[in-house]
């Protein structure tokens, strides 16, 4: 800028502070003006673009501890020291050339690099709209991505456990390929990028909804996997091992401890889910098989026991746990 503006504008008055404010209560004053007068929430307004202006080529120079003290210098003289181009008899030169030392030129370009005339916000306020500048004449915004588009598809429960790829095709008909990874969740979502809608700094992506169909065996429960097993009442009364399915297709032996009551889960460490990042457990959950027909020697056989057992009450301070 040149040293007459600095003579002609009072940048303390601009930004509503005293002239020994604070370099912090000078930084909160623009942060509060630039915020209210930025053309991005003034479209069109003219004098608010002025204002804006105005308090940016303030904040640039008394941000700045030298140039504050060469304003301050320069204001301190006074109006009687507005020179005429070519100066008087003597070999004075205009008033650029008295002070023409302490400027960077008259571009309005600010010593801190960022441009004054042009409105433009310091690099530590940038977080006041977002990151980006202004959309009006003399403020640029960074380049942005085309926005996200969103679909959702749905998938079996082997497709989530295993990995999967599937198929999406656009009205265009064009097929977008969008691979599953092995483990995804009910819910999760899969980003495929550069498929969105395109912008000046490239496409954005297409983020899929994947849903997971149940099984009828499996259920999952975070990198776990759970099942439901029969045993038969001596495996349970008496323990023992049984053959129980898992995700790989193979069996996995599982003692049963004598006395194991309906309802109990047993755990197969690393029989779960895998991920990229862990595996999960088998959780089995022992049902006892009660028989709905029995021949007469089971009949017999379960007599013989009721007898032999006779003395065992299996609801003993029952009444005492239900009472309120």
């Amino acid at each position: 800028m040149a040293s007459q503006d600095w003579v002609d504008k009072d940048f303390y008055k601009i930004l509503g502070v005293a002239k020994d404010a604070s370099d912090a209560d000078i930084k909160k004053a623009y942060r509060k003006l630039a915020r209210q007068h930025h053309p991005d929430t003034n479209a069109g307004d003219a004098a608010a673009e002025k204002k804006f202006k105005d308090v940016s080529e303030a904040y640039s120079v008394l941000s700045d501890p030298d140039e504050r003290q060469q304003y301050d210098a320069i204001r301190a003289m006074g109006g009687g020291a507005r020179f005429a181009p070519g100066g008087a008899a003597g070999g004075n030169g205009g008033f650029e050339d008295l002070f023409g030392g302490l400027f960077t030129g008259n571009t309005g370009r600010h010593a801190g690099g960022f441009n004054t005339s042009s409105g433009g916000i310091p690099p530590e306020f940038a977080d006041l709209f977002g990151g980006g500048f202004g959309g009006s004449p003399g403020f640029q915004r960074t380049p942005q991505k085309g926005a996200d588009r969103t679909a959702s598809t749905s998938i079996s429960f082997a497709g989530a456990i295993r990995g999967t790829t599937i198929g999406l095709r656009e009205p265009s008909g064009e097929v977008i390929d969008v691979r599953v990874p092995a483990g995804i969740k009910d819910g999760q979502k899969v980003r495929v990028r550069g498929k969105g809608q395109p912008g000046p700094a490239g496409n954005g992506d297409l983020v899929v909804s994947v849903s997971v169909k149940p099984h009828e065996f499996y259920t999952r429960d975070g990198d776990n996997l759970r099942i439901h097993v029969p045993v038969t009442f001596p495996e349970a009364a008496l323990g023992g091992d049984i053959e129980v399915p898992t995700i790989d297709g193979d069996k996995v032996k599982v003692r049963v401890p004598a006395g194991t009551p309906s309802g109990r889960t047993l755990r197969v460490k690393g029989k779960g889910v895998k991920t990229s990042k862990a595996t999960g457990d088998l959780l089995v959950t022992i049902d006892v098989a009660v028989p709905k027909n029995l021949n007469k020697d089971a009949e017999a056989a379960v007599k013989a026991f009721a007898e032999a057992t006779a003395g065992a009450d299996v609801r003993e301070g029952l009444a005492a746990k239900a009472r309120l």
